[in-house]
């Protein structure tokens, strides 16, 4: 059969869209707890922003190009844009109806009011609002006028402004002002009062003062707006001289891109709304009228006020991993064999502490890892300066190309030279997006490397909220390949063959083919096979053709699969064994693991790379096999839990819809929370028998 027609695939974005689809419907699930339901809305908004800053204007950027070539699904990059602008206009209307129809009603209840400056505020409220402005604004802000001697402003990327019409009297001619809202104040006032909690947005403040702002001048409407530019990089790597600068001018760009999406309010006067879209050259398509606050964003703010604990879920505190207790000699833990962790169930501070002693440690001679994206403050950088403070040879890439982070890695690469690092800025043409450490360290019986491997970031702050599974191992093959990676990465060389890493660009892609195949084979010839597969996204046509070829052989495959998804489950004689499923929880979806049948032999697979043509051909990735049989077991159990979620689980339709299953009859399992219950009780159990005395530690409960 012709694997490759148009109909067996989703369009890359559309499914995306899906994606966003989900999250919203945490925030519409009334199971959930209210502030939990406002933070999904909250992940939507985000999300929704990036998508049209580097998707969307990846799309726009092909058509002003003439480019016609079509994707895996048939579709024209303006055929794409033209699907997506009334997918777009249906999620962002089912976005302010969540909030208006659904949460306000039970915020309110709950003890919590969101004003708006029109609706009644008391006389307290009024005068206090009024004050704040005058004492904490109205310095701030910068009120400019469009003239024949001053022209319209530069607009900064996702800001919020207020569009301000206004005459000098009566049948003068009418003139534009604009306010930036400024983002160096809070965006939410507390009012003061005695019953309940009472918010007003800082515009709302702005606008019931703007006729300060203009004196002299008769305000004729004040209209918030916001605007969404394109900001995906255009980088000549071979070009530039020096990557770090080339890019640092870039990001500057990225501030002033072709405006791609106008949001305003709904019921902005008609002659405001002309005078933006002409001077900003929106179409009409993109022009989205928003009833209530632009940029929902800001409820992430209104999550973190205080007061409202009983309407969040419980927080939960990672435990500490077993094999590595507090205090101990990581290294000595290392030696007596492999730890896997899984992240955020078990803390990220053993990472951490792999580094900091390895920094302080007199025995070791050199440590090398590569970062692609590191918290705002992080402990992992201060370690590694230690490091070459101590004089030890350390080797860091810092991905300066990961998307957003740029000025970060920027600010972290210079602080790493400055200390006497070898920085490397990574591959021409390619990102490095794997995640590897290698601590190289002089022992008795000679030169011993441990190496850490894992499916998320360096990040201390996103290890708390994202699920990762991450391995330390001193294995010598493993060793040997980990230092061939960075030979790799620092001096081009490539190794004449790999012990146990498979590595993209050029090896990685045909591992996961030849893996397939071999499950194909082994269905084919009566034995036992089967693929479990958990990432982030899929949407390679080569891998997603050979998973509909081990499918046809009765191959049964179980897809775990968070975000955008090409692959369509349930098509007659192509996917018919295939299922998948997409988890949205408290916890970010954010390992990969891989799981082949093997005849019995079954083998597991981890590392950084998702089945997407970037991660497989356009970048460094690492994938690793686990192979102490114990953590096999452990992984299995992960992804087999997962499986059997019945609470936050999204099946697939075959008409690529998504549907969480009928909880009718059903035993309510939700995966992340059993996972938090086995890492306390893991931790509990590791406690109990160092101390010797169960009384001793009683650990937080989820």
């Amino acid at each position: 059969m012709e694997l490759k027609k148009p109909e067996y695939f989703t369009n890359r974005e559309l499914s995306w869209l899906q994606f966003d689809h989900r999250i919203l419907g945490e925030a519409r699930d009334k199971d959930n707890p209210l502030f939990e339901r406002i933070k999904f809305l909250s992940i939507t908004a985000s999300n929704l922003d990036e998508f049209f800053m580097v998707r969307v204007a990846s799309l726009k950027d092909q058509v002003n190009a003439g480019y016609n070539k079509k994707d895996i699904a048939g579709m024209t990059p303006q055929e794409q844009l033209q699907a997506l602008q009334e997918k777009i206009h249906e999620l962002v209307e089912l976005q302010y109806s969540t909030y208006n129809r659904s949460l306000l009603p039970k915020l309110q209840s709950a003890g919590l009011t969101i004003l708006r400056h029109h609706e009644m505020l008391t006389e307290e409220e009024g005068r206090y609002v009024d004050r704040y402005f005058m004492e904490n604004i109205y310095p701030v802000l910068t009120p400019m006028a469009v003239d024949s001697s001053r022209p319209f402003p530069l607009i900064r990327n996702k800001s919020l402004n207020l569009g301000v019409m206004m005459t000098k009297g009566e049948g003068k001619e009418e003139e534009f002002a604009m306010v930036q809202v400024p983002g160096v104040l809070s965006r939410i006032v507390e009012l003061p009062g005695e019953e309940g909690t009472r918010i007003i947005f800082l515009e709302e403040i702005i606008e019931r003062n703007i006729q300060k702002l203009f004196l002299n001048h008769t305000i004729l409407c004040v209209y918030p707006f916001r605007i969404m530019r394109n900001a995906d990089l255009s980088i000549e790597e071979e070009d530039a001289e020096d990557l770090l600068i080339e890019i640092e001018k870039q990001i500057k760009k990225r501030q002033w891109g072709e405006a791609i999406r106008l949001e305003v309010e709904q019921g902005i006067e008609r002659r405001l709304l002309k005078f933006l879209k002409k001077q900003l050259s929106v179409d009409s398509k993109h022009i989205y009228e928003i009833d209530g606050p632009l940029d929902l964003t800001v409820l992430m703010k209104v999550y973190g006020l205080h007061g409202f604990e009983k309407y969040k879920a419980p927080k939960y505190e990672p435990q500490m991993v077993p094999e590595l207790p507090g205090e101990c000699d990581i290294f000595e833990q290392i030696r007596k064999g492999d730890v896997l962790m899984h992240h955020p169930y078990q803390t990220f501070d053993p990472v951490v502490d792999f580094i900091r002693q390895a920094a302080g440690d007199p025995n070791v001679l050199a440590i090398k890892q590569t970062l692609y994206r590191v918290s705002s403050n992080s402990p992992i950088i201060a370690a590694l300066s230690k490091a070459a403070e101590n004089g030890k040879q350390v080797t860091v890439l810092v991905e300066l190309k990961a998307r957003f982070d740029e000025e970060n890695n920027i600010v972290w690469a210079r602080k790493l030279e400055k200390v006497g690092c070898h920085v490397i800025y990574g591959l021409v043409g390619l990102k490095t997006h794997s995640k590897i450490t290698l601590v190289v360290r002089r022992e008795e019986d000679g030169i011993r490397r441990y190496v850490h491997l894992g499916t998320g970031n360096y990040n201390d702050s996103t290890a708390k909220l994202y699920t990762d599974i991450g391995l330390l191992t001193c294995s010598e093959t493993i060793g040997e390949d980990a230092t061939a990676v960075f030979n790799m990465l620092s001096g081009y060389s490539e190794p004449l063959f790999w012990n146990k890493l498979s590595l993209a660009p050029l090896w990685l892609k045909d591992k996961f083919l030849y893996l397939i195949e071999r499950e194909k084979n082994y269905a084919l010839e009566g034995k036992k096979a089967r693929i479990i597969a958990k990432m982030n996204s899929l949407c390679d046509r080569d891998i997603i053709c050979a998973l509909y070829e081990a499918s046809q052989a009765g191959v049964k495959i179980d897809l775990i699969v968070r975000g955008i998804c090409c692959l369509k489950v349930g098509i007659p004689g192509v996917s018919e064994n295939i299922t998948v499923r997409s988890i949205v929880g408290n916890f970010l979806e954010h390992s990969r693991v891989f799981y082949f049948e093997n005849d019995e032999h079954y083998e597991v697979y981890c590392g950084s790379a998702d089945w997407m043509p970037r991660n497989l051909e356009k970048r460094v990735e690492i994938v690793f096999p686990v192979e102490d049989e114990k953590w096999k077991e452990e992984l299995l159990h992960i992804l087999t839990l997962q499986l059997e979620d019945t609470v936050k689980a999204h099946v697939m339709q075959p008409d690529g819809s998504y549907e969480k299953l009928d909880k009718r009859g059903k035993k309510l399992l939700l995966a992340q929370d059993e996972f938090c219950k086995e890492a306390v009780k893991k931790a509990r159990e590791a406690k109990k028998q160092e101390l010797g005395d169960e009384r001793v530690f009683v650990p937080k409960s989820h």
